[in-house]
């Protein structure tokens, strides 16, 4: 899997990906694979889509939503999210979420951290990622190239996602070496990072 190349002169729109991302996360995957019985080697949200048996499925969907929403009540802004979300605003970038959450606990995040991002796709609007149907309805509904729009997320589903809809992307390691990290455009620690890359890229040459 290669990663799209990065242009930041040509990069129009930022899409983010929400939990550690953009808001802290604590959701215990391997805790709710065992409670549910997913398998290591499945994806969670499809696993559980396709139980032959719609009771158990309604309970395991229930068991995600109310850990989801636990999870909502004890985030708080990533390092560098604010300062990143205020270069968007004031360089008038288009900007957006792309995220597997449910819809409640989304806006519960939105509203506990103050953040104003007005477009925001939750898994009961398009196919999860690394389904790229929402990057490339944004693109869409911008009329932007896929190469103007870069998605920035913290795990592989977010680097497939944006190699699937021909997006450049943008790992945030948070100071891990993920096995992973090769398939993204640029890597960086914090958003923070990100914001200065874009300064420091964008900013105006002087003359000598």
């Amino acid at each position: 899997m290669l990663a799209i190349p990065l242009d930041i002169n040509n990069i129009k729109a930022i899409v983010f990906d929400l939990d550690n991302t953009l808001v802290s996360s604590n959701m215990d995957f391997q805790w709710l694979r065992q409670k549910i019985g997913c398998p290591l080697d499945e994806d969670l949200l499809s696993y559980v889509e396709a139980l032959p048996c719609s009771k158990e499925s309604a309970i395991a969907q229930q068991l995600i939503l109310d850990h989801e929403l636990n999870d909502a009540q004890h985030s708080s802004p990533m390092p560098g999210c604010l300062e990143l979300l205020r270069y968007i605003e004031h360089n008038q970038l288009h900007t957006a979420i792309v995220t597997r959450n449910c819809i409640e606990a989304t806006q519960q995040k939105l509203t506990l951290n103050q953040l104003n991002i007005e477009r925001v796709i939750c898994r009961e609007h398009f196919p999860p990622k690394p389904a790229p149907d929402s990057l490339i309805a944004l693109a869409n509904e911008w009329g932007l190239q896929a190469s103007e729009v870069l998605y920035v997320g913290d795990y592989l589903y977010d680097l497939q996602a944006a190699l699937n809809a021909l997006m450049p992307s943008c790992l945030v390691s948070h100071g891990h070496d993920y096995h992973f990290s090769q398939h993204a455009s640029v890597v960086v620690e914090h958003l923070s990072d990100l914001c200065l890359l874009f300064e420091q890229t964008l900013q105006p040459q002087t003359s000598v």
